[in-house]
């Protein structure tokens, strides 16, 4: 897996969903009988048969479910095929990246997506197919992962992700594009250590969502990042009942992404920190006091936590957190002028000649600082843009073209910043 992906390979990891689909989907009616939907499976060569209600789609059923719902229950052939269908059916639109298509099927233990286009069926993808075609991928990382049982197991793994980046690069894939598959992987590491953790602790006692800050939320980390993160709980919460729980729960998580290389936040910006592991109300409290209070530490608080999303859980808590940020962030004309003075501290290391300004590393070589000199001035002006315009993009790149599309910056100016960033 180590070995460095072909560059057609690779571009078409890269690709729309829609491109791979070489035929229609099969589809029939809920109220046809499970004998006529195995008929058309069988017709089709397909392993799935979607079920079409109005042009919307309905449910699907696969082979599986004729075995385990028909065949080993003893069902009758000619009931309503609707009667064995999976109804909350995952799908993904057709723009979505082919490796997006492997993450999410790990992450959901699935086998078969539809993809959709204005919420028309276009085809099915299958994990056979990928699989067939993808089998030296740099994303069956992610799968591997979910495979574990203990934290030493997905340690071993992520310690390939850099020579995994390097292979990246040399076949010719877009620091984007590159931004997203490591960041997939860290995605795949935390759900998968919450999920070990939960098999010793129990099932959560109320609802919460673990979500991702920093670089991880923008899906712009890189082979070597620390960790940011936090996690929301619902406002049920009570810290006398529930409180060991959760910190157990954090610490367990932030102690595995530390062993697999992903290290403790310097600024103690984690779950694991009782600061940030908060029911919902405190959260929003928070954000409130950061937007109508803009001090220096409040500035540097957004600079971590105005960048969030949802890596497992009830997603609807951070839905419900970043409504509340984007319309007070919006409306607060001196919250934003302090975040664009915030900004404009951080310079191009470009001297009054055009020379690159250079400085001098612990070991006596001239380096540029290419994070806090270049990086983070783009970062913080998207991050500013996206507030200032209701944008709930989390990812520079993403940010940059939203904000064009609304007007707050020209095209000429955001695909500028694209390309330095």
């Amino acid at each position: 897996m180590t070995a460095a992906p072909e560059s057609s390979t690779w571009n078409l990891l890269t690709q729309e969903l829609q491109h791979l689909i070489k035929r229609e989907a099969t589809t029939c009616s809920p109220r046809e009988s499970i004998r006529e939907a195995a008929q058309r499976m069988q017709a089709a060569s397909t392993s799935s048969i979607l079920l079409v209600e109005d042009g919307v789609l309905w449910g699907i059923v696969t082979d599986r479910d004729m075995r385990n719902r028909v065949v080993a229950s003893g069902l009758s052939v000619d009931e309503p095929v609707g009667d064995i269908a999976t109804r909350q059916v995952l799908t993904l639109p057709h723009h979505t990246p082919v490796y997006e298509a492997f993450i999410t099927m790990a992450r959901h233990n699935i086998h078969h997506i539809p993809v959709v286009k204005d919420q028309q069926p276009l085809g099915i993808i299958t994990a056979t197919g990928l699989s067939e075609r993808f089998s030296t991928s740099p994303v069956f990382l992610a799968r591997d992962i979910y495979k574990q049982t203990e934290v030493q197991g997905i340690a071993a793994i992520t310690a390939r992700v850099l020579p995994l980046v390097r292979s990246l690069v040399e076949s010719g894939a877009s620091a984007y594009s590159v931004g997203h598959i490591v960041t997939s992987i860290t995605d795949a590491v935390t759900i998968r250590l919450l999920q070990l953790a939960e098999q010793t602790l129990g099932d959560a006692p109320v609802p919460f969502v673990w979500v991702a800050a920093g670089s991880q939320a923008r899906m712009e980390q890189t082979a070597k990042s620390d960790q940011d993160n936090c996690m929301i709980i619902d406002d049920a919460f009570d810290e006398a009942l529930h409180g060991d729980y959760f910190k157990r729960l954090a610490t367990f998580v932030c102690d595995g992404l530390d062993a697999c290389g992903y290290v403790y936040c310097p600024g103690e910006m984690m779950a694991m920190t009782d600061s940030w592991r908060l029911p919902l109300r405190d959260w929003q409290a928070l954000f409130t006091k950061w937007i109508e209070q803009p001090e220096p530490k409040a500035l540097m608080y957004t600079s971590v936590f105005f960048d969030l999303r949802a890596i497992a859980g009830d997603t609807s808590l951070l839905q419900t957190l970043r409504a509340q940020i984007l319309n007070k962030a919006q409306h607060n004309g001196i919250f934003l002028s302090h975040l664009v003075r915030n900004a404009m501290q951080h310079r191009p290391p470009i001297g009054w000649l055009g020379q690159l300004q250079t400085e001098r590393g612990q070991d006596g070589r001239k380096t540029v600082d290419l994070k806090h000199r270049g990086l983070v001035t783009i970062v913080d002006l998207a991050r500013v843009y996206a507030l200032a315009t209701g944008v709930d993009a989390v990812n520079t790149h993403d940010r940059l073209e939203a904000v064009a599309n609304h007007g707050a910056v020209s095209g000429r100016s955001a695909h500028d910043l694209r390309d330095a960033l």
